[in-house]
């Protein structure tokens, strides 16, 4: 599939999620088409766009993208959807995908498309592998999680054919690596923040107003789906000892859970250590940079988090981490310069860190100053947007 001189190179972004909330893997995608040079790549995204009056969250996450164009395509209910459904019903559900499959391939010959770019979401990541194959371009499979014998067979299928695997930190492409993927398959692009919306600014009284917190109050905020995996019930439980030296510090939860009842498991260990009123359920939040404004301390004590978005956020609002010491968070947080690591089930270390900022300020406000630099200068679209041109330009090479 030759080039003309001066011809750009064309890019088919293939995203098919049609439940909320939005996906950071098709986040992460809006923003490389955002900022990639439009000199070089002509970028084309198909995505379901959902009926006219409900778009899907990933439609409109590129449809806000400028002079972007979008297909519309219909790969069936996801995988999560059909939990429950019998076979033939699933089968049914599904048979428009063969129809977008054959127009997707009618247009990436047509329009000479190079290179196919796609999640790892099985179904997606499948049928991208296999369009690459009946239409000559090359698949590139961008894997937002560590490898593991959970995934499912889809997924570790189109994972070793895919062309190439760009790998948001370096503790994923060690799991690839370390599974039997090629090194030289794997390419490292860590992931980025718009530090144009998580600036420091208002919104610290009127969130404390909300929650009846005192102005001089410490709050340590979590901010994430929750599950047990990112570690909100460790949190509570470092919360009697927390209280016993800082008598009027407050944990504040966002977030909708995703395991069934798990939101009210968590109220009730609360309420089991008697911390009524200094653990605060704030549920789904629309606004979270003014959340972490009226913050002093971000925590998520994740388990094997592959990279961590919102560390990162916290950082561009000059708060300082609190996490573990494993998976892709020494990637993203400094240890001893931007937060604190601890090792993953030493409650008492990650107790003690919590308590040691919340009795400093000023090295609070230091570690803060510090992260926001740090992301400024790692983690911001335009360097990521580089990062995977670079990719481009070797599997096109």
């Amino acid at each position: 599939m030759g080039r003309a001189p001066g011809q750009r190179t064309g890019i088919l972004f293939v995203n098919a999620p049609t439940l909320a909330p939005l996906g950071a893997d098709t986040w992460i995608h809006a923003q490389i088409i955002g900022h990639v040079d439009r000199a070089r790549f002509d970028t084309i995204a198909a995505c379901v766009t959902g009926p006219r009056d409900r778009r899907t969250p990933c439609y409109e996450a590129f449809r806000a993208v400028r002079d972007l164009e979008v297909i519309p395509i219909d790969f069936g209910p996801e995988l999560s959807a059909s939990v429950g459904r019998n076979r033939l019903r699933t089968i049914i559900d599904t048979l428009p995908a063969l129809t977008s499959f054959v127009r997707l391939a009618r247009m990436v010959r047509r329009r000479r498309i190079e290179l196919i770019h796609t999640s790892d979401r099985p179904r997606d990541a499948a049928l991208c592998v296999l369009l690459a194959r009946v239409t000559r371009a090359r698949c590139i499979v961008h894997v937002h999680v560590g490898y593991g014998e959970w995934m499912s067979p889809l997924l570790k299928w189109s994972l070793r054919r895919a062309d190439a695997l760009i790998a948001i930190s370096e503790f994923v492409a060690t799991t690839l690596v370390d599974s039997g993927h090629r090194p030289e398959r794997i390419h490292v692009v860590l992931n980025a923040i718009d530090t144009d919306r998580w600036t420091p600014g208002s919104g610290r009284d009127e969130v404390r107003h909300e929650f009846g917190v005192a102005p001089s109050a410490p709050i340590v905020l979590t901010v994430c789906r929750l599950f047990e995996e990112k570690g909100p019930r460790q949190l509570i439980e470092a919360m009697p000892a927390i209280r016993a030296q800082h008598p009027d510090a407050r944990l504040l939860v966002v977030g909708s859970e995703m395991q069934p009842g798990f939101r009210g498991e968590l109220e009730d260990l609360a309420h089991e250590l008697g911390l009524n009123g200094s653990v605060i359920f704030a549920g789904q939040r629309g606004d979270v940079p003014q959340l972490m404004a009226a913050a002093d301390i971000y925590a998520m004590p994740s388990q094997w988090e592959p990279f961590g978005l919102v560390f990162a956020e916290a950082m561009a609002m000059r708060l300082p981490v609190v996490a573990l010491d494993n998976g892709g968070a020494p990637e993203v947080i400094a240890n001893g310069v931007t937060g604190l690591l601890s090792p993953m089930g030493d409650q008492e270390a990650l107790t003690a860190n919590l308590s040691a900022l919340l009795a400093d300020p000023a090295r609070r406000a230091l570690m803060g100053e510090r992260g926001r630099a740090l992301v400024l200068q790692r983690f911001g679209l335009a360097r990521m947007a580089r990062d995977v041109e670079r990719v481009y330009a070797e599997l096109t090479a």
